[in-house]
Formats: structure tokens, C-alpha cells, sequence
């Protein structure tokens, strides 16, 4: 009798045990997706900033109309991209053209001056510093859910359940990860 108490209190414990990873595995993997969530709402506040700063722009660069539809373009590819490696790079495509643009922007005093311009300016520099602190954040968590899926002994209730590994959001162009010079 003994014996088979210490084997239920062994079953109970091994399923106590189990569901607890379980648990914090799926913790770990929401916690994942509420940051990339987080990521997508400040991608999309940017994403909507551009057309505003490309029309601000178009009547003071009308000589610069190939950099201003190559920002258009890499905001479409951007808004456009599913997987969260598609979604990367044309992030840093348009992150790219943006550069550009606002490199070009200072060949044109009067836009620097113009009002509208600024205020773009201060959102879309505010914008970039949520996503850089949002893509912190993500990289934080998806840290934590890969140290969970590849430690012991939750790797084995990971793999058991079909929790993977998730993918960090990196910079691929290793002149992407300066930061945009915009000088108004």
C-alpha cells in the first residue's frame, strides 16, 4: 500500500511538474507575440507617417522623384510583407530609403523650414525610437522563450508540445544598424 501511494505521489508530482512548463512555456510564447504585436503597431504608425512626409517633400524636390518613389515602393514592400523574415528585410529596406531621402531632404532649405516637415520629423524620430525600444523588447522575450525550449527538462516537454525556437529580429546590412541621420 505504501508503495503505491509513493507511485501516485510520483505521478502526481510528475504531472504537477509537466503542466507547470507547460505553463511557462506558453507564457513565454504569448509573451512573444504581444511583443511582436507591439513592434507591428509602431511599424504601422510609420508606415502611415510616410505618405504625409512623401507629400510634404514632393513640392519642394520635384528634381528628387526617383528617391521619393523608391521610399513609396519600400513602404508598400514593407506593409505588404508576411513572414517576420520578409517583414525584417523590407523594414530595413525602407529604413534604408528613408535615409535617403531625408539625405536628400537637406539639400532643400525651405523644406527644413517647413512647419509641417518638422512636426513629421519629430514623429517620425519618436516613431523609430518605439521601434528600437519595441524590438528590444521582443528580442528580450524571444531570449527567454529559446532558453526555455532548449533547457532542461522543459526541451522535453517543448518538444513533446511543438514549442519552437523563436526568430530575433536583426539587423542583416551591417549599415543599417546606424542610425538614420535626419537633421532639419
Amino acid at each position: 500500500m505504501l508503495v503505491l501511494l509513493v507511485i501516485l505521489g510520483l505521478v502526481v508530482l510528475a504531472i504537477i511538474t509537466v503542466s507547470g512548463v507547460y505553463n511557462a512555456l506558453v507564457q513565454l510564447r504569448v509573451s512573444v507575440q504581444n511583443a511582436w504585436s507591439q513592434i507591428d503597431v509602431q511599424l504601422k504608425r510609420r508606415h502611415d507617417l510616410i505618405p504625409n512626409l512623401v507629400e510634404t517633400a514632393k513640392g519642394y524636390m520635384a528634381h528628387e522623384r526617383a528617391t521619393l518613389e523608391n521610399v513609396i515602393k519600400a513602404r508598400q514592400m514593407a506593409v505588404d510583407a508576411g513572414s517576420l523574415k520578409d517583414k525584417v528585410a523590407a523594414e530595413n529596406m525602407l529604413t534604408s530609403t528613408l535615409r535617403s531621402l531625408m539625405a536628400v531632404s537637406e539639400n532643400y532649405p525651405n523644406l527644413k523650414a517647413d512647419q509641417t516637415m518638422l512636426r513629421l520629423h519629430e514623429e517620425l524620430t519618436a516613431t523609430e525610437n518605439k521601434i528600437g525600444f519595441a524590438r528590444q523588447y521582443y528580442n528580450d522575450e524571444v531570449n527567454r522563450l529559446n532558453i526555455a525550449v532548449q533547457a532542461f527538462p522543459s526541451n522535453m516537454i517543448a518538444s513533446q508540445f511543438g514549442f519552437k525556437s523563436g526568430e530575433f529580429f536583426q539587423v542583416e546590412v551591417p549599415e543599417e544598424r546606424q542610425a538614420p541621420q535626419v537633421k532639419f
